[in-house]
């Protein structure tokens, strides 16, 4: 039966709130792990094995990435991964970020993923990052308030306005956020004042632009819930619920696996395509590397993500057989060409997941002219050799400064994580 309901979403509103870089989200979900009794490791220490640990569960960040599990118990022999990834795409601060034109002060970004550039004009937006400091130490900052805004040209000075024109990203996506001329670290001498640090002891940033509307249910009945941040958001937020509410690991070990980087090809060394969580998966079982072989080849992974829900004004666009909708529950995404890890074997697993979860789901496959783009679960499943499935919910708006899904959806991919926990 489903443990998680409506509330689940209220609580995602939340969770999106504090969650506006990936840096946050990983320290938000630490929060709520360390809340539970799970405890945080640091890489470079050494770690517990198996059910030698003194906590429910631990959790390591790395870069905007987190890993988290529950201790293995002594029986422990294979893994269940829920994967899903921290990042969304926005616009990334430069490093030297202050200029201007015109009498007006801007503030110089650069486009970080696939950015829908029409839906953050004449949008008041924040700031938030992290700020590195001299001794090495990570600082996290949220300017949570108008800030910058990216104008749109007024339409009696561009008629062309409606006919789909495409906006040039390094001369007209420059958001402004004052008047006068630029100063050289004026603006990196703002963001440390409201960190609360001296700007001389900042060697470097990572602070993105940050849409401000709050999340917020839509429609007569409610039964839709709009917001930032739901790709990807809604996987992790329902990985973490579903890992603390899992009880006792039998055989199977539940592990929650969320990456930065994956709206720009997860190349990093923290990335689905680094070796970051196989390296933590190994660490569970020390030395013992034929334990490790084992446990890998009988492990499974789900790996989480928005996909597009069918969109009332362009049903051109969806293959015409499966028509997945925002409000149907989380769907299985099928690729012929691998573009989704999944398969027959990955079906099953998805399908005896959300058996035991008692929710309703889809499938999703891309239509064949209209190639789709791919998620963690080729790069994680590959990385690791593991059975893999793709999974996550419809969605309307992906990539937009404000997205769209069924209110009732985020709680059952929560219900499905666990069921992948605990079927």
């Amino acid at each position: 039966m489903p443990r998680f309901d409506r509330s689940h979403t209220d609580d995602l509103a939340a969770f999106i709130t504090a969650s506006p870089t990936p840096y946050h989200a990983c320290a938000e979900a630490g929060r709520r792990l360390e809340a539970a009794g799970f405890r945080r490791l640091a890489e470079t220490e050494e770690w517990p094995l198996g059910s030698n640990g003194d906590a429910p569960g631990y959790y390591v960040v790395r870069d905007g990435s987190v890993v988290a599990w529950r201790t293995p118990g002594e029986d422990a022999r294979a893994f269940r991964i829920f994967g899903a990834h921290t990042d969304t795409p926005t616009f990334k601060v430069k490093p030297r970020p202050d200029t201007g034109a015109a009498g007006w002060k801007q503030v110089a970004v650069e486009v970080y993923g696939g950015v829908p550039h029409q839906t953050w004009l004449d949008r008041d937006l924040g700031v938030a990052g992290r700020l590195v400091l001299r001794d090495g130490t990570e600082v996290l900052v949220d300017v949570d308030r108008p800030l910058l805004r990216v104008p749109r040209l007024a339409i009696h000075l561009d008629r062309g306005a409606n006919e789909g024109r495409a906006l040039d990203p390094q001369g007209q996506l420059t958001p402004i956020w004052g008047l006068g001329q630029p100063r050289e670290g004026e603006f990196l001498e703002f963001i440390a004042e409201e960190a609360g640090v001296d700007p001389d002891d900042v060697l470097g940033h990572d602070l993105f632009a940050v849409a401000l509307d709050a999340p917020s249910y839509l429609g007569k009945d409610e039964e839709l819930f709009a917001a930032w941040r739901l790709d990807n958001l809604t996987s992790l937020h329902a990985g973490v619920a579903a890992l603390i509410a899992a009880e006792g690991t039998g055989p199977n070990v539940p592990v929650l696996a969320a990456f930065n980087y994956e709206e720009i090809g997860s190349m990093t060394y923290s990335g689905a395509q680094s070796p970051f969580l196989e390296t933590v998966l190994r660490r569970l079982f020390g030395e013992d590397s034929q334990a490790f072989t084992r446990a890998m080849a009988a492990s499974g992974m789900m790996s989480s993500d928005t996909g597009n829900s069918i969109h009332p004004n362009y049903p051109e666009k969806h293959d015409p057989t499966h028509r997945p909708i925002a409000g149907g529950g989380p769907m299985i995404k099928v690729s012929a060409n691998q573009r989704y890890a999944s398969g027959a074997e990955e079906e099953a697993l998805f399908r005896r997941s959300a058996e035991h979860a008692g929710i309703p789901w889809q499938y999703y496959v891309n239509r064949n002219s209209i190639p789709g783009g791919t998620t963690i679960g080729p790069l994680s499943g590959t990385q690791l050799g593991i059975l893999t499935v793709d999974v996550g919910l419809p969605i309307l708006s992906m990539h937009s400064a404000r997205e769209l899904c069924g209110a009732e959806d985020p709680g059952r991919l929560a219900d499905l994580a666990l069921g992948l926990f605990e079927h």
